[in-house]
């Protein structure tokens, strides 16, 4: 009789993915071009950085007097010009910790 090593099963734990919250998300959309699917995201955030993505989705979209009424929600001015990519990036650094 031949006896030959038998191999275990190694069982792995797959390695996580990153979580992303719902603002990064939106942000990542934004920075992607992607404003409608920014828009399914941050509707449905009321807090001032979701306001925030949410004026910017009206500032792409050139729906200038939405763009102001969410600034307004999120205590921030509306910016001048053609902007919308500051404004991202200026959104994407407030969420790192230690910024807010």
């Amino acid at each position: 009789m031949r006896v030959t090593p038998t191999t275990k099963a190694v069982r792995r734990t797959p390695t996580p993915k990153m979580q992303h919250s719902p603002i990064e998300q939106a942000v990542r959309h934004l920075e992607a071009g992607e404003w409608q699917a920014a828009h399914e995201l941050v509707q449905k955030d009321a807090t001032s950085h979701g306001c925030w993505a949410h004026g910017i989705v009206h500032l792409i979209e050139g729906d200038l007097e939405n763009a102001k009424y969410w600034y307004r929600r999120a205590r921030r001015p509306l910016p001048h010009g053609n902007t919308a990519a500051a404004e991202i990036a200026a959104l994407k650094a407030s969420l790192k910790p230690g910024t807010q």
